[in-house]
């Protein structure tokens, strides 16, 4: 038993280690979206809001969920780009903590549903990002909401998309968000911190399952890419405020707090939290994970208080 991790979740290592470690790149990708969906149940409650409603454009789909009552006018936004390493992820796996996070902040939230890798490689989940952000800033007054109270966030592969987007925004001159979240996300293709060797093979989410899934979507594209590796962008002056969430048994935990650093060295407004005893894909984990359930509150505070 792994006594530094959360208890349930401590179980689930421990099964995985247990089980031999099992490969995700020696999986189907239909079973990787499959077996993703499979733990969807882990968020907890599927709790009621107000409404739902979603729409298709060429490439992209959006899951729009509105809080059950409007405290204020204009309501808060958010923009949620789902994780999944490029590959799997869609409304479902997200869907549990989306709500919460409508109900607890009394916002407009938006999910964000990109194309997959390997049928749909770069730039095509960059592109539906920005394509998808565009239109939501465009219309978010015809939902009660408001530009100067727009969040962009996601987690692992979406909180790359978040920052690339943001990073897009500004190169376009397009108004920016009020606040980035970015929740352990994906920063480095190159998989090199300490933290990618220390936590990459026992704690579920393996350094094999990140480097495949970055392989997969990038195709040819070099990792020293920027938009591979938003990591080393140079760009990241006069980004919007950034929140980091990361997770002590991540590998992906360095680059996130990294990032972090690079943001204030950069000049921008910047806030890291690592969370104690928790691994990667935490955040999705609220029927069984004190951490989670916490670090959704506290997002739904930073999202209300825009």
């Amino acid at each position: 038993m792994h006594t530094a991790l959360e208890p349930a979740i401590a179980e689930i290592v421990d099964g995985f280690i247990a089980a031999g470690r099992p490969k995700a790149s020696e999986l189907s990708w239909q079973a990787r979206r499959e077996g993703y969906l499979a733990s969807a149940p882990l968020g907890g409650e599927r709790e009621a809001v107000g409404s739902l409603e979603e729409w298709q454009q060429e490439g992209y789909a959006v899951r729009l969920y509105r809080p059950q009552q409007h405290i204020s006018t204009p309501l808060p936004a958010l923009l949620y780009f789902h994780g999944g390493c490029f590959v799997s992820g869609e409304f479902e796996t997200h869907d549990r903590q989306l709500r919460m996070l409508c109900n607890r902040a009394q916002a407009l939230v938006f999910a964000v549903h990109t194309r997959l890798a390997p049928e749909h490689v770069y730039p095509a989940a960059h592109d539906d990002a920005l394509a998808a952000t565009l239109a939501i800033m465009d219309r978010l007054p015809e939902w009660g909401g408001q530009g100067s109270r727009l969040m962009l966030a996601g987690d692992s592969a979406g909180g790359h998309l978040a920052l690339v987007t943001a990073l897009r925004l500004k190169a376009i001159q397009a108004p920016l968000p009020a606040a980035l979240c970015l929740i352990y996300p994906m920063l480095d293709a190159a998989g090199t911190s300490e933290s990618y060797r220390r936590f990459g093979e026992d704690y579920l989410i393996t350094a094999d399952m990140l480097q495949s899934g970055y392989r997969a979507y990038l195709g040819d594209l070099s990792i020293a890419h920027p938009e591979a590796s938003p990591l080393h962008h140079p760009e990241l002056a006069r980004l919007p405020p950034t929140h980091i969430l990361t997770a002590e048994y991540d590998p992906l935990r360095d680059e996130g707090e990294a990032l972090y650093r690079a943001l204030l060295a950069a000049g921008v407004e910047a806030s890291c939290q690592r969370q104690l005893g928790v691994i990667h894909g935490f955040f999705q984990l609220a029927g069984i994970s004190p951490a989670a359930r916490q670090a959704i509150d506290q997002v739904a505070t930073l999202l209300r208080h825009l």
